[in-house]
């Protein structure tokens, strides 16, 4: 193990541990408020990683809904996750299946995003990968604690702002990823399409129809774009 790529990997890491803060603190405290305990509260973090998927899933527990249901909706709101992990094969395919089913494990929107874009200058660098997903999952598993053991003591927490904490990670990790004006407008584009599909739907769906349809556009503009200049 590369003990220097590991920790480049926690280093790259530090901005989403710091974006994690807020939200873990947040789930925290609705966890403790939904019924759950500071261990049931730490075991879901630690054995689902899924912010989204989390808090949808606390507040579900609390207005009583069955098993069967909150992993139905959870299934369908982290689906999205099924096209990180298509993107990610091809760069992974020669590690064992273990070390990909452990990077499995870690993919988030925020994690999936860096990697990605660290592909580019390292390629598919185990231990800076593995690096990154620990130290972002620790950093979600310790804040949820916080937030499940004191936050009962932080009153009306969403004054702080923690509620725009996840609309402001992803807008920063989007800009990593936006590298010429195709992606820009794809990206445009994809957020529209979830919004008109949300406006009707009202569900978790329209993440993934916006991006399976926006991504498919963003192939044909690259395609056609590269035709002509060839």
């Amino acid at each position: 193990m590369s003990k220097a790529s590991f920790f480049a990997g926690a280093k790259k890491a530090i901005p989403i541990m710091l974006g994690y803060t807020p939200l873990g603190l947040a789930f925290g405290v609705i966890a403790r408020e939904k019924g759950l305990d500071v261990l049931q509260t730490v075991l879901m973090s630690l054995t689902s990683f899924s912010g989204s998927g989390q808090f949808i899933a606390v507040g579900m527990i609390g207005a009583g809904a069955s098993i069967p249901a909150i992993l139905l909706t959870n299934l369908l709101v982290n689906m999205r996750y099924l096209l990180f992990s298509a993107s990610m094969a091809p760069h992974v395919r020669r590690l064992p299946s273990w070390v990909q089913s452990v990077l499995a494990f870690g993919i988030t929107d925020e994690t999936f995003t860096l990697n990605m874009v660290e592909f580019d200058r390292r390629g598919a660098d185990r231990d800076f990968m593995l690096g990154v997903n620990l130290f972002a999952h620790l950093s979600w598993i310790a804040n949820s604690a916080i937030g499940a053991a004191v936050g009962n003591l932080i009153p009306d927490i969403n004054r702080y702002g923690v509620n725009f904490a996840l609309p402001a990670m992803f807008i920063a990790l989007l800009a990593m990823q936006v590298k010429d004006r195709t992606a820009f407008w794809v990206a445009i584009l994809a957020g529209l399409i979830s919004l008109a599909i949300y406006t009707v739907t009202r569900n978790g769906s329209h993440i993934i129809i916006a991006t399976v349809i926006a991504a498919t556009i963003g192939v044909i503009l690259c395609h056609c774009r590269r035709k002509s200049t060839s």
